[in-house]
């Protein structure tokens, strides 16, 4: 059985001083998921911040309102049109993963946990499934998350987003060790089948998609999550989408830890 620290997010990097040993002990007892109790995994930053993004009282003014709505419509959208969603619009829950393709919890979420949430939960229509980039382990000389969230977009124009997701999880290697480049990431898109390889290179070599990506990170940013992977879930009914606020969890846990908080929202959305 895996130890709680081998589940921890992927943040910046820094010497931890005493007082980061404490927090990061207080940060894991928000973050381990106990598997007999129901799963709301909040971190004290996301308590705070969510509540710009939506779920405010009704009797808020009217521009605030329109706000929150704005912010919900981000986050609950795709970014991108051709990277759409995954399951149906119907669906009473939404997820939405933050993550990065360097991030080593993120790798680990998708070959333990992703492949079980998508054939139970996102195939049987009860959750909608999107990913969003937090490129936090980009070095200014070389970007390369984003580099490889860029790239993901040029697979998109030619119809193999997901595919090109799951290609790059498969072959993730680590944080920060040269193993993204432009030769890598262009055989990715022939290992999955893009069928025009010199306009999946000429779009990768204009950067054509970096926009799309920025969006992502100043919306991440802008809801004030600090780590990845960081998986927003909320119910989708038009009756509770302004009178909720996100679940967080952050990390790769377990698939119980989703499961349960599934259960949890759509309990929530049968009683209202």
């Amino acid at each position: 059985m895996k130890r709680a620290k081998d589940r921890y997010p992927s943040k910046s990097k820094k010497i931890p001083s005493n007082n980061n040993r404490q927090r990061r002990v207080r940060n894991k007892k928000i973050l381990v998921i106990g598997i007999s109790v129901v799963v709301v995994v909040i971190s004290a930053i996301l308590s705070i911040a969510l509540p710009r993004i939506g779920i405010t009282p009704s009797n808020n003014n009217n521009n605030q309102n329109k706000g929150n709505l704005f912010f919900l419509n981000e986050l609950l959208n795709p970014t991108y049109s051709s990277a759409s969603a995954l399951g149906s619009s119907n669906a009473k829950v939404t997820m939405i993963e933050f993550g990065d393709y360097q991030c080593q919890y993120c790798k680990r979420f998708h070959s333990e946990t992703k492949d079980s949430i998508i054939k139970n939960f996102v195939n049987t229509g009860q959750v909608r499934f999107l990913f969003k980039d937090f490129t936090i382990n980009d070095k200014p000389e070389d970007k390369a998350s984003t580099l490889a969230a860029d790239a993901s977009y040029c697979a998109a124009d030619q119809g193999k987003y997901w595919q090109y997701y799951d290609e790059v999880y498969k072959n993730s290697k680590g944080e920060n060790i040269k193993w993204i480049n432009t030769d890598m990431l262009k055989q990715f898109a022939k290992n999955v089948n893009v069928s025009d390889i010199q306009k999946f290179s000429d779009c990768l070599q204009s950067h054509k998609h970096e926009d799309i990506v920025n969006k992502n990170n100043n919306l991440a940013n802008s809801i004030g999550l600090q780590a990845t992977p960081t998986f927003l879930l909320l119910s989708t009914t038009d009756n509770t989408l302004q009178q909720q606020k996100p679940i967080a969890i952050v990390g790769a846990q377990p698939y119980s830890a989703f499961e349960q908080t599934i259960a949890k929202i759509k309990s929530s959305v049968s009683a209202t």
